[in-house]
């Protein structure tokens, strides 16, 4: 419409310096060459928009959905209580053997070492680290 007011006036309309700008980069090759291959992709970028918009839906939905919230907490819960539990006892044990052990001036020798091997915990621990190490020592074969 405001060009036909234009040419009724018989006026020409200069283009604005934004104008002129964009018009010479519209005639850049590369410009144009970068348009054709924009447009030629168009039906790909808009089913990408489209699944984005479907996940940020569903995301949407499952973020505001509070059954859900409160189910995952509760799941989380018991799973992490045993945890928590078991963390706290092993710091507890940590600190009062550390504790004991500061106290205690005792020396301890061959035979004392060899009477603590006899220990089932000490045992158990034993076990442990051999079957760690030799865990460790196939995964790094592996590698």
């Amino acid at each position: 419409m405001s060009e036909s007011i234009t040419t009724e006036t018989g006026e020409k309309r200069v283009p604005t310096q934004d104008e002129r700008e964009l018009l010479d980069q519209l005639l850049d090759p590369k410009v144009q060459e970068s348009l054709s291959v924009l447009v030629k992709e168009l039906p790909k970028v808009t089913e990408l928009v489209n699944m984005m918009s479907k996940s940020y839906d569903t995301v949407q939905a499952l973020a505001t959905d509070d059954v859900l919230k409160n189910d995952t907490v509760e799941f989380m819960s018991e799973i992490l209580h045993p945890v928590k539990n078991s963390v706290k006892d092993v710091a507890a044990n940590a600190i009062e053997a550390k504790d004991e052990a500061e106290k205690s001036s005792e020396v301890i020798g061959l035979f004392g070492l060899l009477k603590m091997l006899k220990d089932p915990q000490a045992q158990k621990l034993f076990r442990f680290v051999n079957a760690y190490l030799k865990v460790s020592g196939e995964k790094s074969n592996q590698k």
